[in-house]
């Protein structure tokens, strides 16, 4: 079975022994079409899945990486739609790929777009229940957050570069570095850009610190960080889904 698997992933490698077709011949050319169906199919899912990353490297070099990747890594499961786990680290491997530096990064962008797009849905909390608690517990409680919600953090302008290559008439990327949230309010998930301070209180709270922690970490990045724009973010972007006054046990 893994001798068919191998085969049917590389085109250098002769079809498998013994494999006839339903009159009984050698099923060496059906092979063949059967192996660019599959190896079609999958470069299609990756070409649907990251147009950034193909328009920034171009369709036929896009292509032979595809095809590289999904040799490496073939799908594990039935889900089509999320194939591309790993993509962003496969890419950072390639050497004739880094001079630019920041493509792992929109890969990683873009594969998270689309597990956004395919999360659970859940209830949002409504902002009124942190006015609610007394001062004094603010900085121990701690946020759930929505499956949906996703952080890429980066050196680079992500979120300008994602958007110059996804949006006509997008400005041009500035030289500043770029943390991007992913919320999904509704059906559609939304990219956010963050400043590095921002996206290190999001982060912290995403790994389950508490506010008092996350303001800390944010803190220690840049000490005059803005964190109102975006607490008011999470909320206004159905992110957060409860509150988490206690310890964990």
């Amino acid at each position: 079975m893994k001798r068919f698997y191998d085969a049917l992933l590389d085109p250098v490698l002769p079809a498998p022994e013994g494999l006839h077709d339903g009159t009984g011949a050698v099923a060496g050319k059906r092979f063949d079409v059967y192996r660019n169906n599959v190896m079609q199919s999958l470069t299609d899912v990756m070409r649907a899945g990251f147009p950034a990353v193909r328009k920034l490297i171009g369709a036929q070099n896009f292509d032979l990486v595809a095809g590289a990747f999904i040799r490496a890594q073939p799908p594990t499961l039935p889900i089509m739609q999320r194939y591309g786990d790993g993509f962003d680290s496969f890419l950072a491997e390639v050497p004739q790929l880094a001079h630019l530096g920041y493509l792992s990064d929109v890969a990683g962008l873009e594969q998270a777009l689309r597990l956004s797009y395919h999360a659970a849905d859940c209830v949002p909390l409504d902002a009124a229940r942190l006015g609610d608690l007394p001062p004094e517990q603010l900085g121990a409680v701690r946020f759930a957050v929505a499956p949906a919600v996703h952080l890429i953090p980066s050196v680079w302008p992500l979120y300008d570069i994602w958007r110059f290559n996804t949006e006509d008439g997008a400005p041009k990327p500035q030289p500043v570095a770029q943390h991007v949230l992913i919320t999904r309010a509704d059906y559609d998930p939304v990219p956010h850009p963050l400043s590095p301070a921002q996206g290190a209180w999001i982060a912290a709270l995403m790994a389950g610190e508490t506010l008092e922690a996350a303001q800390d970490a944010a803190g220690a990045v840049d000490p005059a960080c803005d964190i109102a724009t975006p607490m008011a973010l999470l909320f206004a972007q159905n992110a957060v889904t409860g509150l988490i006054t206690k310890d964990p046990a």
